[in-house]
Formats: C-alpha cells, sequence, structure tokens
C-alpha cells in the first residue's frame, strides 16, 4: 500500500472536526491516506457531512460551492493542500467569475443556467 500525505485546513465550525489542537476557527492538520484517496475519503476520516461543508479548495482551485460538491470523487496526490469552509463563510460572488477551478466544477458549472452564481445559497 502507498501512502500519500495530503494538508488539510478547516474553517469555521469546520475546525471542530479536528483531532488536533485547533487555533480560534481553523484547523490546519496533515492526513496520511492511501494512494488514489478521494475528497469524500478526506470528509469520512475527518467525520465531516459533505453537506455542512461550503466553499472548497484543493491547490488554490475552487473545487465546490454550497449545494455544488462535485469535487467528492476528486482523486487526491501527495501534497495537495485541501481547505473546506464552513457554510458561513461565504466567498463574494463576483470573485468567482473567472477563478481557477477544478475540471470537475467546470464541468458542473457550465450546465447550471447561472454558471452556479447566486447571491444567497438554501
Amino acid at each position: 500500500m502507498v501512502e500519500i500525505v495530503i494538508e488539510v485546513h478547516l474553517y469555521g465550525e469546520l475546525s471542530q472536526y479536528a483531532d488536533e489542537k485547533s487555533g480560534y476557527g481553523s484547523a490546519d492538520l496533515h492526513i496520511k491516506l492511501e494512494e488514489n484517496s478521494t475528497v469524500r475519503d478526506v470528509l469520512a476520516r475527518l467525520k465531516i457531512p459533505s453537506e455542512r461543508r461550503g466553499i472548497t479548495f484543493i491547490n488554490g482551485n475552487l473545487s465546490a460551492m454550497p449545494g455544488l460538491q462535485p469535487d467528492l470523487d476528486h482523486i487526491l496526490n501527495d501534497g495537495d493542500r485541501v481547505a473546506f469552509f464552513d457554510l458561513k463563510s461565504m466567498w463574494p460572488f463576483q470573485y468567482r467569475s473567472g477563478a481557477a477551478m477544478t475540471v470537475e466544477l467546470k464541468q458542473a458549472l457550465s450546465g447550471e443556467k447561472d454558471l452556479g452564481i447566486h447571491h444567497s445559497y438554501e
């Protein structure tokens, strides 16, 4: 079995899912996983329900937004950085246009009439 190590950052209410000590409203972790592990595997390891997360970045690329999480099966590589923000942490919609995104999110947004740009999320 080949292992990889990824860096995970949890922000807001999601920091409570860290076993390690966290700062005020954030936690930084290094997690060992099997090769070919996915975002879904990270969430399962940390026991974070996917619907509790808001915006997510993988290596600085936007990969998920509230209600749109096409990154669950995104395969992670050794040294990747994943940042999960809680639902209260919103990224202003006007910055999303032209933002670097994962392939999965680009594909998901191309099918959305409004391209995923909302003023609020339910």
